[in-house]
């Protein structure tokens, strides 16, 4: 039988599914050691080469990490910020439950910077949604979100602690999102912000502030994140 494929998939895929399997179903959690690429070889009787490659792509992606002389541990679960996806959809792309916990929603009218970003009077009716969002048993990120009050005023009630806000614009308001521009830097957790994401007052989080457009160009969400820092990676692919 080929170390290469089998039945059409290549082999260290297969090793990387069965990983992968193993920390959706909880049997693998976060810190936990991996099989050795010596052991994988073994179980999976292909070449140590082959089980290198495997978990060397599941480093890549940020699933596994591995330590000099210690061997190869499943990593903490990270969002890579590379495409517009909403949360829910980020979680769930690297097998994980996501978890949101809707801390205030209610409507607001005296935030005339955020009526400015999307493109609205100063003292227009607004959504404010503020979440918790959390994997496992660890709060991930503190996001608040801004959308015309007018329009979206029944968001409101809307289950967003067990539903996407992404999903529920398009099955509920006929909004498909396009795309986001970003204003990201780092700054000092503040007491609440410190309390809420269980890191120290005036640790490092990574903040990210975007202004969503619809497929129709339209500035549709105003969202303020802020994100504990080890547990997010912005990627970017450079060109010359």
């Amino acid at each position: 039988m080929s170390t290469n494929h089998r039945n059409g998939t290549p082999v260290y895929k297969r090793i990387q599914s069965a990983i992968r399997k193993r920390i959706e179903s909880s049997e693998l959690k976060p810190g936990d050691l991996v099989d050795s690429e010596r052991e994988l070889a073994r179980m999976h009787k292909v070449s140590l080469m082959t089980a290198r490659h495997a978990l060397a792509g599941l480093e890549r992606e940020g699933i596994v990490e591995r330590r000099r002389g210690a061997g190869t541990f499943v990593a903490s679960p990270k969002i890579h910020f590379n495409k517009l996806m909403s949360y829910t959809e980020h979680m769930s792309s690297r097998g994980l439950s996501p978890r949101s916990r809707v801390l205030l929603a209610k409507i607001i009218d005296h935030e005339p910077e955020v009526a400015a970003r999307l493109a609205l009077p100063a003292t227009s009716p607004l959504v404010k949604i503020e979440r918790l969002r959390e994997t496992g048993d660890e709060p991930f990120a503190l996001e608040t979100v801004y959308l015309p009050g007018k329009e979206f005023s029944d968001l409101v009630d809307a289950p967003l602690g067990r539903t996407s806000l992404f999903a529920t614009l398009q099955h509920d308001f006929r909004v498909e999102l396009a795309y986001a521009d970003e204003e990201v830097d780092a700054t000092a957790a503040e007491a609440n912000i410190a309390e809420l994401l269980e890191v120290p007052r005036g640790a490092p989080v990574l903040r990210i502030r975007q202004v969503i457009y619809s497929t129709k160009g339209k500035a549709t969400i105003y969202v303020v994140g802020f994100y504990r820092s080890e547990r997010h990676t912005l990627f970017i692919r450079r060109f010359r």
